[in-house]
C-alpha cells in the first residue's frame, strides 16, 4: 500500500546551510547548523533604485522595470524631457512634441504612449514613442489631467485623473485598443497623480494624492484590490513602468519634488539596492591629492590642506593610518596602482616656477623612491590609472591639455592625445583600457565628454556623461563597468560640489544614488560595485569624510519556521 509521502510531497532535507539558487522556493528544509525548520517565501516589497536626472512632478511612466521611461513633467513649467532606465539608472531620451504635466503613460520603451495632461488648459492629446521620437495618436475621450496610465502603445489604460485642477477626483478607467477609448472597472480609491504599470488585464496601481499616499492596487482587467506592499516614500505625481510583478516608481511630490525611484518586486529574492554608506573618516582633511587601490585597500598621497602636503594615508576598509610621506609635496596630481605598489606622477607644487612638476614617486606600501625619469610634460590636473608597471597619464593644465603618456615601471613614453584637451578630469580601468570622464576643457567650462583608450588612440563616445561636471570628480573601475562621482557642475571654485553619481556599461552612463556629501578634487578607488569616495573640497571646507559605494545585490527571502 503507498504511504502518503509517497503520493504527496518531498522527503524534508537537513542541510548545513541554507540553499541558494531560485529552485528552492516553497520547499521546506532542516538548517541543522540553525537548529531550525526553514522555506525560501515569495513577497512583494519595495526597495530603492537609482535617481531621475531631473527630478520633477507630475510626469508619465512607461516601459518596464529593467526598459523603462520617464515622459514630460513639471518643474516651473511643463516639461517635454523624456528619460530612458536601463535597470540600474536613467539617461536622456527623445522629447515630447508637445510639454505638459499631469499625463498618464504606458507602453514600452520603444513602442510608448503618452495621454492627456496639463498645457495652459486640460488636453486629451496622445502621442506615441519609437524609442527615439514623438508622434502624434489619437485622443482621449475626455480631457484631464492627474491620470495615470498602463498597458501598451495599441492596448493601453488611462486611469482615474481630474477633470479641472485640484477638483473631481476621478475613479474611472479606461481601456485603449490602438484607436478608441472605452469604459473599465472603478479604482478602490479614487487619487490623482497616481503612478501605474503592467497590462490591461494586470495592471498596478500606486502613490497618489491629494495627500501623499504609498497604497499599491492591482488591476486584473475587471475589477482592483488592494495590495498589502506600500511605497517607502508616500508621494503623489509620480510616474511608473513594468508589470504587476516587477514595477517601477519615480519622481513626485512627498510634497518637495524629488527624483526618488523605488522598484517593486513580488519574488522569492530580497532585493539590497546600490548605496554609499559612510567610511572611517581621513587623519587629514585635503583636496586634490593622488588615489590608488580598492575599497579595502585604498591609499591617498599628498593634497591640498591649505598648503601643499607630502601626507599619506592607507585604507583598510573600516579606518585610515599613517603611510610613507611623499618626497615632493604636491596637489591636484594623480596616481596608479595599489596601496603596496603605488605610481604618483605630476602635480602642483609651489618649489616649481612653473608650479607645475613632472616628479614620479614609486610606493612600495611603506615608502616612496624617486624615479629621477619624470614625465615627459610638466602638469597638474591631470588623471591617471593601470598599475606601478604599466599606468597612464592623460590631460591636465598643459596647452592644449590633451597629452597621454604611458609608464613602463622606470620611463614614460609618448601615446595617443585625448579628442577633447582639459584639466580636472577623472579617470579609471587600464594602460590598453583606459577611460577619461569629464573634466574642464577651459576656464568655466566642464563637459561630460567620455573617452576610452586602446592602448594607442581615444575614441569618443558620443553618449557622454548626464550631467557635465569637471574640478576634479572622481571615477572607479574598468572600460566597460565604472562608476563617476562628485566634481563640479559649473566650474569656478571654490563652490558646492554635487552628490551626482553615474554608472557606466561600455556604452552609455545612467544615474546611479547619490553620495551623501556632495564635493569636488575628491579621493577615488575601487570599482563600479565596491567603489570609494574619499577627502575632497566643498566650500569653502576641505574634507575628511569617506563614503563606500555598494551595487545592487540579490538574495533568497529565506524564512525561518516556527510555531506561532
Amino acid at each position: 500500500m503507498s504511504t502518503y509521502k509517497s503520493i504527496k510531497g518531498k522527503t524534508i532535507q537537513s542541510l548545513g546551510t541554507d540553499p541558494s539558487d531560485t529552485g528552492a522556493e516553497g520547499q521546506v528544509w532542516y538548517n541543522s547548523t540553525a537548529g531550525a525548520f526553514k522555506s525560501v517565501v515569495a513577497g512583494a516589497a519595495w526597495s530603492s533604485g537609482s535617481p531621475l536626472i531631473t527630478a520633477r512632478t507630475l510626469l508619465a511612466g512607461a516601459g518596464t522595470q529593467t526598459a523603462g521611461l520617464a515622459i514630460g513633467g513639471y518643474i516651473t513649467t511643463g516639461l517635454a524631457n523624456t528619460e530612458e532606465y536601463n535597470g540600474s539608472g536613467w539617461a536622456n531620451g527623445g522629447n515630447l512634441g508637445t510639454a505638459r504635466y499631469g499625463l498618464g503613460g504606458c507602453g514600452i520603451q520603444t513602442a510608448a504612449l503618452g495621454f492627456g495632461g496639463f498645457t495652459t488648459t486640460n488636453t486629451n492629446v496622445t502621442e506615441e514613442y519609437d524609442g527615439s521620437a514623438w508622434t502624434a495618436g489619437g485622443n482621449l475621450s475626455v480631457s484631464r489631467n492627474g491620470l495615470t496610465g498602463a498597458g501598451i502603445q495599441t492596448a493601453g489604460l488611462a486611469i482615474s485623473g481630474n477633470q479641472s485642477p485640484g477638483t473631481n477626483l476621478v475613479s474611472t478607467t479606461e481601456e485603449y485598443d490602438g484607436t478608441s477609448w472605452t469604459a473599465g472597472g472603478n479604482v478602490n480609491t479614487a487619487v490623482r497623480s497616481a503612478a501605474s504599470s503592467g497590462t490591461q488585464t494586470d495592471a498596478l496601481k500606486f502613490g497618489g494624492g491629494p495627500s501623499a499616499t504609498g497604497a499599491t492596487e492591482n488591476y486584473n482587467g475587471t475589477s482592483w484590490t488592494t495590495s498589502p506592499a506600500s511605497l517607502a516614500t508616500a508621494r503623489s505625481q509620480l510616474a511608473g513602468s513594468g508589470n504587476s510583478t516587477t514595477t517601477l516608481a519615480f519622481g513626485g511630490s512627498t510634497p518637495t519634488t524629488t527624483g526618488a525611484t523605488e522598484e517593486y518586486n513580488f519574488s522569492a529574492s530580497v532585493i539590497t539596492a546600490a548605496a554609499w554608506a559612510s567610511g572611517g573618516n581621513l587623519t587629514t582633511a585635503r583636496s586634490g591629492g593622488a588615489s590608488a587601490g580598492t575599497q579595502t585597500e585604498a591609499l591617498y598621497a599628498g593634497g591640498n590642506t591649505g598648503s601643499y602636503v607630502t601626507t599619506t594615508e592607507e585604507y583598510n576598509g573600516t579606518s585610515w593610518g599613517p603611510g610613507g610621506n611623499l618626497n615632493t609635496a604636491r596637489g591636484y596630481t594623480a596616481g596608479a596602482g595599489t596601496q603596496t605598489s603605488a605610481v604618483v606622477f605630476g602635480g602642483f607644487t609651489p618649489s616649481s616656477p612653473t608650479f607645475s612638476t613632472t616628479a614620479t614617486e614609486e610606493y612600495d606600501g611603506s615608502a616612496w623612491t624617486s624615479n629621477p625619469t619624470g614625465l615627459g610634460t610638466a602638469r597638474y590636473g591631470l588623471a591617471g590609472c593601470g598599475t606601478q608597471t604599466s599606468a597612464l597619464a592623460f590631460g591636465g593644465t598643459t596647452s592644449p591639455g590633451n597629452q597621454t603618456e604611458e609608464y613602463d615601471g622606470s620611463t614614460w613614453t609618448t601615446g595617443g592625445n585625448l579628442n577633447t584637451a582639459r584639466k580636472y578630469l577623472a579617470g579609471c580601468g587600464t594602460q590598453t583600457a583606459g577611460l577619461a570622464v569629464g573634466g574642464n576643457p577651459s576656464g568655466p567650462v566642464v563637459t561630460g565628454a567620455t573617452e576610452e583608450y586602446d592602448g594607442s588612440a581615444w575614441t569618443s563616445n558620443p553618449t557622454g556623461l548626464n550631467s557635465s561636471r569637471g574640478s576634479g570628480l572622481g571615477a572607479a573601475g574598468t572600460i566597460t563597468s565604472a562608476v563617476a562621482f562628485g566634481g563640479l557642475l559649473t566650474a569656478p571654485a571654490p563652490g558646492t560640489g554635487t552628490t551626482a553619481t553615474e554608472l557606466y556599461d561600455g556604452s552609455n552612463w545612467v544615474s546611479a544614488p547619490p553620495m551623501t556629501t556632495g564635493r569636488y578634487f575628491i579621493g577615488n578607488a575601487g570599482s563600479a560595485s565596491a567603489g570609494l569616495a574619499f577627502g575632497g573640497r566643498n566650500a569653502p571646507a576641505r574634507n575628511v569624510e569617506t563614503e563606500e559605494f555598494n551595487g545592487e545585490t540579490s538574495a533568497l527571502n529565506v524564512k525561518t519556521l516556527t510555531t506561532s
